[in-house]
This record gives C-alpha cells, structure tokens and sequence, in this order.
C-alpha cells in the first residue's frame, strides 16, 4: 500500500462526530416553536392563530407540560393543568410536527396576565375595550421596534398599516371565541345536569353523583364529546366573594368528573366561573337564591361529527 495508513481510532473517531452532527440537525428540524392565541379546542386538538393569520393544529396529550410563567425573565413557573388552556389564550407552544402535519405538543407556557384576560373574556366579565387597549399597548411597543429598524417614512407607513390589521383580526378572532363559547352554535347539547349548593357552600352534595356518573356513561357512545361545565352564585354578598364561590364549584365539579367519572382533561372544557351572571331566578327569594347556586354540566358534541 503506497502512503501512510490512517488509524481505525481516527477513522471511528470521524464517524461519530459524524453521526453526533447529523442526530442533531435531524433534532433541530423536528422541533419547533408556534406562538398564538388559542382560537377554539375540540378534545385533545387545540387550535392557535399566529401572528400571520396561519392556524396551527396542535395535539396535547397527559404527558404535554403547561406552564404559567411570572416575572420580567419568566423565572417564576407555575405548572398548570390542561383545562387553563381557553380560547383567547396568547400562549407559546414547542414540539413537533407529525405526519399529518399537527404539532405534537411537549410544553405549552403563557403569561399569568394574559391568563386573566382570557378567563374574563370567557367569564364575559371583562369589556371589549380592555382588550383592544392591551392590544393597543402591543401594537406600540411593536411600532417603536420597528421605527428603530427602519429608515424610510415609506416603509414605516406600510408596517403600521399592517400592525392594524392585525389588530383587526385578533379582534374578530376574539369575538368570534366569545361568541362560540357563550352559545355554543358549533355544538349540539345532548344532556345536562344542574348541581345545586347550599349558601356559601362549595363542596359537591353527593345527591347530584349519580345524575353526574349517567352524564359520565352517556359520554362513552357519544364521538367526539366534551364536557362544558358552569359555576354560577347568587347576587347575595360581594361580587369578589360571589365569583370565588362560582368558580370554586365548577372546580369541585370538575375534579368529580375526572378523579371518580374518569374523563379524561381533554374532553372537558376549562371550568367557566360565571359569577352572578345569568340568573334563573329572582334572588329576592330565598327559593330564588337557591336556584341562582349552581353548577351547570354539559355534554356536548360538535355539529360536524353528529353531521348536522
């Protein structure tokens, strides 16, 4: 053999750092990163508008961690359960993508603020105004960065234009969210179940478990089911205690249906604290205040997969 020969140590050597740079340009292009706003859930598929107006598919499962992060650095982290994750939602998901071209979610964060925001709006608690003026305030911080960038009076001009119509259409997108939620036109109800609950009480009387446990077995022959569940109180004592009550029983509610009915989270909707909205009775009786205590639990179907 004419030369020298190259050691088998080199050689092996070599094709590890190979292989080591390959696995990771394969990893880099598997993962990925989508931020948006969560337009609409339907069981274990959650639904996020980008910026650009594209609407990603992303598929959570038990294993997919949720995070509320606090702080300038979001070095505070709280860990969340699926049923945070309501339309309206700004979040920030990574994972990757699947052959269907879903995102397969292995960790979803957002802003303990913007949570807030999209309880409220779900609540119908919060105006339309509070809203279009967050927007606005980002809008602003986006147009500061994009003076510093650019130089020509032109070229800012055209940014701004298109800043508004974004704004637009995250306003028809939220509004859009609102209305799906409040009436529900994208579902069929196929039953419910009122729980009731005593004045300042929040604990489940166990009368209303088996009502709840025929909901839990009607759900297995239903495809494509979710569970919507509602907490209201009565006008009686402050509006802060009222809202704790509300949302204190749909949360009892709603740990019943998963830990003893076994519904998984991804069928059941994030527990709507409804307050002292939508009154069923005069709270100037105690009848009437009784009635006005409640749970409202909905099995639900979509229209497209019932067919109508």
């Amino acid at each position: 053999m004419n030369g020298r020969s190259i050691p088998k140590t080199a050689i092996v050597a070599a094709v590890t750092l190979a292989m080591v740079l390959l696995a990771g340009v394969v990893a880099n292009a598997q993962s990925s990163t989508v931020k948006g706003i969560i337009d609409g859930r339907k069981g274990e598929n959650m639904m996020v508008k980008s910026s650009d107006g594209t609407t990603v598919t992303v598929v959570l499962s038990d294993t997919t961690q949720v995070e509320e992060v606090e702080g300038g650095l979001h070095m505070r982290k709280k860990e969340m359960g699926l049923t945070a994750l309501v339309p309206g939602l700004a979040v920030e998901v990574q994972g990757s993508s699947n052959a269907q071209g879903q995102m397969m979610a292995d960790k979803v964060k957002f802003k303990a603020s913007d949570l807030k925001t999209a309880q409220d709006i779900q609540a119908g608690m919060a105006p339309v105004q509070s809203q279009v003026q967050a927007q606005q305030q980002q809008m602003n911080q986006q147009e500061s960065q994009i003076q510093a960038q650019q130089q020509a009076m032109q070229q800012q001009q055209a940014q701004l234009a298109a800043e508004q119509a974004k704004i637009q259409s995250e306003q028809a997108a939220i509004a859009a969210t609102n209305k799906r939620f409040s009436e529900l036109n994208d579902y069929n109800t196929i039953t419910e179940v009122t729980v009731l609950f005593a004045n300042g009480k929040t604990a489940l009387d166990p009368k209303y478990k088996p009502q709840l446990m025929e909901l839990v077995q009607k759900s297995k022959s239903v495809d494509g089911y979710v569970i919507q569940v509602k907490g209201y109180a009565s006008s009686v004592g402050s509006a802060a205690l009222n809202q704790k009550l509300s949302t204190e029983r749909a949360d009892n509610v709603t740990d019943f249906l998963e830990q003893q009915g076994h519904i998984p989270l991804t069928h059941i909707l994030a527990p709507g604290a409804m307050g002292t909205s939508r009154q069923v009775a005069p709270d100037t009786s105690s009848e009437g205040q009784a009635d006005n205590r409640r749970v409202v639990v909905k099995l639900l179907q979509n229209k497209g997969v019932a067919g109508n």
